[in-house]
């Protein structure tokens, strides 16, 4: 019977993995981040879960991604400040300066198209962190839940027009 017990991965390699990835993230942040800029031809797609922990973004742009977004890092960006364990970068929405802020966690893909280089990734946390927030809301009030989710979806698409 021991046997057939599948071996446990006590050193979580794919988690060190995928850390070990997000590194790679910071790297070429880090060089974006240099007076230079972004060398080349080079420019980043960044996809974020907006809603993930340590991210912060306006309460106007959260509204308009309630759950992911992407932001490309090209020509027009300000104040890019990288750090060990997350980043923030000042863009503009709609002719306004917002500045985003977010662990490397968040992000669930990186995208260079000027040399087709894509990393992507899992989000297991965030994902147990969500099925476990409808449980305990469920089980308070229900309805309330429902109501308010839609209420700000459509308020903001009314403010697009």
């Amino acid at each position: 019977m021991a046997d057939e017990t599948p071996p446990v991965d006590e050193m979580h390699y794919e988690q060190l993995a995928q850390d070990a990835l997000r590194g790679v993230i910071r790297s070429a942040l880090d060089r974006a981040a240099m007076p230079e800029g972004i060398p080349g031809a080079h420019h980043f797609y960044i996809t974020f879960k907006t809603r993930a922990p340590g991210v912060s973004v306006p309460p106007d742009v959260l509204a308009k991604y309630p759950d992911e977004m992407t932001v490309v890092l090209q020509h027009q960006y300000w104040d890019l400040k990288v750090e060990a364990d997350r980043f923030s970068v000042m863009l503009k929405f709609g002719g306004m300066p917002k500045v985003l802020s977010m662990p490397y966690t968040a992000v669930t893909r990186f995208y260079d198209p000027s040399v087709q280089f894509l990393l992507q990734f899992e989000m297991p946390l965030i994902e147990e962190a969500v099925e476990e927030a409808p449980e305990a809301e469920t089980a308070a009030a229900p309805a309330s839940t429902g109501d308010e989710g839609p209420k700000v979806v459509s308020l903001d698409q009314f403010r697009k027009k």
